[in-house]
């Protein structure tokens, strides 16, 4: 008898944060759930995930969004006991939105009316718990309707209706699955939520606290929280065999890692070092050569990072996916996971000659350092880019280069440092520096790595924290605070990411 494929019975429940690609489906939803209210619009939805994406929640059920959890983070106290949906949400786009805040408030809730008898809600309500305590919040609050109070509202007050649903005399479905869920009652509110006319205006406050919050004041800040970068001006030059690449690699790394780095950072196609042993009739089949090195060049950083406990910016390197040649960064977490990212805008040099493809998607990464982001080269140019990862979270944007000759190295040292300027972030850049002479459109290096600081008091004078001498190979080490960051960005002489006109103009990512 033949072995049963389990996959054609599985029936996969997945909770996840919601992408863009879900708005339709959400709205759709919204729809059916409250035919009577305003469905969430499209810019609404953008900002949540823009300014807080983990919290927004969808339940997926082979395929289909059957569930969605919407919430923001707040300092309950700073509102009106007797605040309306509007205004505790800032009219559903959660710019109040407050990354310090104490309180997690959930705005919506629903689930498809085909689904309610597999807990779905209670998956989302368990995220959301999941969420508050992974953040240290102190507590979840919601403004819970009572769509059954019309059915009683002639001889019941709204204060004696919960009071029954309490008792388990009146089953309300709101209500009640808050209360089975840990919720405890505050208060009633009046005319929260002008639309939900089942409730007639009324809401009832409710609190899920957190056992396991751990006070502290957020506004307070750290003394510091360093971050100890080691940049790689890596030295092209002959080698014999991927082992001497290896080798020359390991010694940087154990460098870094010698000085407690948490990040090591490598330049760009640095790997094009291997064709110095590798005959080539052309450079584009020479690059589909060097891409037969991948196994073990993700091999070799992966053990890399994992043996000398530092995170990996291994540059970049040329892969073949699907017959393409895409030039891709790989982040090598120290706990031995990897991350990559894609070159997004290819150069006309690269077109030209190795006939690389443009990648897609533009990512932040969580590392044990916070968030990070890496932009190659040419990506650093597009301003957008930067904005786009810095509003996503990232502290650091790492950009390893290649650059042959003085002029375009300046354009990546001089957008490196104006996008730390514009986003208040630290940039980092590595290049490599030497004499490639055995390979055809490699054969000369320009590079003067840096590590780049917002301009204000708080920062190094030139907005500079430490840089190479140029054309040296060489290796410098910095410490990136990012307490620091985090003050300048609320208290510095400018504050440029709250100062943005986003009533004038605003950036989305497609």
């Amino acid at each position: 008898m033949s072995e049963y494929d389990l996959s054609k019975f599985e029936n996969k429940i997945i909770v996840r944060n919601i992408e863009r690609k879900d708005f339709d489906e959400i709205i759709e939803l919204q729809k059916l759930c409250f035919p009577n209210m305003k469905p969430w619009e499209e810019d609404q939805l953008l900002s949540h995930i823009k300014l807080f994406p983990e919290g927004q929640i969808c339940v997926e059920y082979d395929g289909i969004i059957i569930g969605s959890s919407s919430s923001l983070i707040i300092s309950f106290d700073e509102y009106n006991e007797q605040h309306s949906w509007d205004e505790i949400t800032d009219e559903g786009n959660i710019t109040n939105h407050d990354p310090d805040g104490y309180n997690l408030y959930g705005m919506e809730i629903m689930v498809h009316p085909d689904y309610r008898n597999m807990k779905i809600g209670k998956r989302m309500y368990e995220a959301r718990k999941e969420l508050a305590e992974k953040l240290n919040l102190k507590s979840i609050i919601i403004g819970g309707r009572i769509p059954n109070y019309h059915n009683h509202s002639s001889e019941l007050t709204p204060k004696q209706y919960v009071q029954e649903v309490i008792k388990h005399n009146i089953y309300d479905p709101i209500l009640t699955f808050q209360l089975l869920n840990g919720f405890v009652l505050k208060r009633i509110i009046k005319k929260y939520l002008p639309e939900d006319k089942a409730s007639l205006e009324y809401a009832t406050l409710m609190e899920w606290s957190n056992i396991e919050y751990q006070p502290m004041s957020k506004h307070q800040f750290k003394t510091a929280y360093p971050v100890r970068v080691s940049v790689i001006q890596y030295m092209m030059k002959k080698i014999n065999s991927f082992e001497e690449f290896a080798h020359q690699c390991e010694y940087y790394v154990d460098v870094a890692s010698n000085y407690s780095s948490d990040f090591v950072v490598f330049p760009e196609i640095f790997t094009t070092q291997l064709l110095s042993f590798v005959d080539q009739d052309t450079p584009s089949q020479s690059v589909r050569v060097l891409t037969t090195f991948t196994e073990k060049y993700l091999e070799m950083f992966t053990h890399y990072a994992v043996r000398y406990n530092v995170n990996i910016i291994g540059g970049s390197h040329f892969v073949e996916e699907d017959g393409k040649i895409f030039n891709i960064a790989y982040l090598f977490r120290r706990d031995g996971t990897i991350e990559k990212q894609y070159k997004l805008h290819i150069t006309p040099n690269e077109k030209q000659w190795w006939g690389i493809s443009t990648g897609d998607g533009i990512n932040v990464f969580d590392t044990d350092c916070g968030k990070i982001a890496i932009l190659i080269c040419y990506d650093m140019e597009f301003p957008e880019l930067a904005r786009i990862v810095t509003e996503k979270g990232a502290n650091i944007i790492f950009t390893p280069f290649c650059t042959d000759e003085r002029q375009g190295y300046l354009r990546v040292r001089y957008c490196a440092q104006a996008r730390a300027v514009e986003n208040q972030i630290y940039t980092v850049i590595a290049g490599t520096v030497g004499n490639l002479t055995h390979v055809e459109n490699m054969d000369i290096q320009y590079a003067q790595s840096a590590i780049f600081t917002p301009s204000d008091f708080s920062f190094s004078r030139d907005g500079i924290l430490a840089e190479c001498t140029p054309n040296i190979e060489m290796v410098i080490v910095g410490d990136l605070d990012l307490e620091l960051l985090k003050r300048s960005r609320k208290s510095g002489t400018v504050t440029l990411l709250r100062n943005r006109r986003d009533d004038l103009y605003e950036l989305k990512e497609r």
